[in-house]
């Protein structure tokens, strides 16, 4: 696992919603889970990403404005989606940015090379990031560049499954029209929430039809109804696709608690969907799974338990829900934060059972027509039956 901690210096500021204090609250709960020191599990030194390594995914003029932001004037700034209350500039921000990508990229390359079965990095998962633009708290796309360092080191397929509350736009957009790369995301519909994009028919360009995968949920779509969709979208199209590396962005805003979106998720449910993901690296992607963050603003109560579940299950030594969070965790979390309030355990004692697919199809289910409506856009394309 690539961690430095010069990554916590992504920092939009201090009233900034994705606040970096997430992901040191994660790497604190999975050090006194034992996850870092478990048998397996390395960290490594982090390099950044070149300006080079960028440009496979970011225009060459957009990495210089990025570079220069703090000397840039705010009317060019803004051109780019810099400078604004979503994407604020700060100090050293190209080298934050390099890094996280950096890191990503030597994850991939970890995994593809077999120097690591399952590799992560909880910093990364700034899928919002486009080629000449940032949005939505994302500066340069760590995930799209990790699947083209994948693509550059030879692969062929690659898929990308995107779990985040938000649609995974920036990754969809990098290879829309490039058949070696399956996007897949779960998110809630664009009528409710940023980014405004993940409509089904946004299916893949001209080459690469039916490679571009959106459900688009509901909002207050609670956990059975999240997870029936996940099992009847995603691993069919991954079984049929048969990547050489799967790629996941984890994104736990989805949870009932996040103050920026409208699904209703459990932990439990979160949990499940990447104990899933992990089975599918191992049944369909000869193991090689990279885990990367996302998105997630419940800081203390949500994203430190899901990604250290994340990672305890990345190292094959997943925690049960019912584990309680280590004592000397809680004390960092009111140390660091002030809120003597963290969670007492590891999962929201959910129950998490889910009608799936085959057993029938509910037309007049907000769901079930979401869940259709994929299965329709792309499921042929792949050689599958959309219907039950």
């Amino acid at each position: 696992m690539p961690w430095d901690e010069s990554m916590l210096r992504y920092d939009f500021g201090p009233e900034h919603p994705l606040a970096p204090i997430r992901v040191e609250l994660t790497m604190a709960l999975a050090r006194e889970l034992g996850v870092l020191d478990a048998e397996g599990v390395r960290l490594v030194p982090v390099p950044p990403a070149s300006d080079e390594d960028l440009e496979l995914v970011h225009d060459p003029g957009y990495i210089a404005v990025v570079r220069d932001a703090l000397q840039t004037d705010p009317a060019r700034l803004a051109r780019f989606g810099l400078g604004t209350p979503d994407n604020p500039v700060f100090t050293h921000m190209h080298e934050a940015s390099a890094l996280i990508a950096g890191a990503s990229a030597r994850a991939a390359e970890a995994v593809w090379t077999g120097e690591a079965e399952h590799a992560a990095n909880m910093a990364g998962g700034l899928h919002h990031a486009m080629r000449a633009k940032a949005s939505g708290f994302c500066v340069y796309n760590d995930a799209a560049y990790a699947i083209a360092h994948l693509l550059r080191l030879g692969a062929e397929r690659v898929a990308y499954v995107d779990v985040d509350v938000h649609h995974g736009d920036g990754v969809q957009a990098a290879f829309y029209d490039d058949p070696r790369v399956l996007t897949i995301s779960v998110h809630e519909s664009p009528r409710s929430l940023f980014p405004g994009t993940g409509h089904p028919a946004e299916s893949g360009g001209p080459d690469a039809l039916g490679m571009s995968v959106n459900v688009a949920l509901p909002a207050y779509t609670e956990d059975a109804g999240w997870l029936r969709a996940f099992d009847a979208v995603v691993p069919p199209l991954i079984e049929a696709f048969a990547p050489q590396v799967l790629v996941t962005q984890l994104g736990c805003d989805s949870h009932r608690l996040d103050p920026l979106a409208h699904l209703e998720l459990s932990l439990d449910a979160q949990r499940a969907a990447m104990a899933e993901l992990h089975g599918l690296a191992h049944r369909h992607a000869g193991g090689r799974w990279l885990l990367l963050g996302g998105g997630g603003y419940a800081l203390v109560q949500v994203v430190p338990r899901i990604w250290a579940s994340a990672l305890a299950e990345a190292a094959h030594r997943p925690v049960p829900a019912e584990t309680p969070t280590p004592v000397g965790w809680r004390g960092y979390v009111a140390r660091r934060t002030g809120d003597a309030h963290a969670p007492e355990f590891i999962g929201d004692d959910a129950e998490i059972g889910f009608r799936r697919w085959l057993e029938g199809y509910d037309p007049a289910n907000e769901v079930d027509r979401a869940i259709m409506a994929t299965r329709k856009a792309v499921f042929p394309e792949h050689g599958l039956d959309p219907q039950p």
